[in-house]
């Protein structure tokens, strides 16, 4: 699995993604039972707000090999501050919409 992590501008400055990468290594959490390896192909965020940026970010990782978009938990979860992003349902829709069936999307990481 070649993963594309995309996370929220306005949470970078509290956190440096250390658990997203640490439950990919481990197979944890949203990658409980998967088989393959899990290589990062990259990380990037939304763009900053309402997250227009998140489609091209994603649509180039995906032509850079990446056959999945994880979005990290502070963008569906709110993590680490307990607000999650009014958007996320929208630029995953839009996500979806611009890549079809060529990338997997997971909702979270931890």
């Amino acid at each position: 699995m070649k993963v594309s992590l995309i996370r929220c501008m306005q949470t970078e400055d509290m956190c440096p993604a250390t658990t997203c990468f640490k439950v990919m290594k481990e197979k944890k959490l949203a990658f409980e039972g998967i088989a393959e390896d899990i290589e990062v192909i990259g990380v990037n965020t939304c763009g900053g707000c309402p997250g227009k940026k998140a489609v091209t970010r994603a649509a180039e990782m995906a032509k850079r090999g990446a056959d999945t978009i994880v979005f990290a938990s502070c963008i569906f979860k709110g993590t680490p501050i307990g607000f999650p992003c009014p958007h996320a349902q929208i630029i995953k829709d839009a996500i979806a919409r611009k890549l079809g069936d060529t990338v997997k999307i997971i909702d979270y990481t931890h």
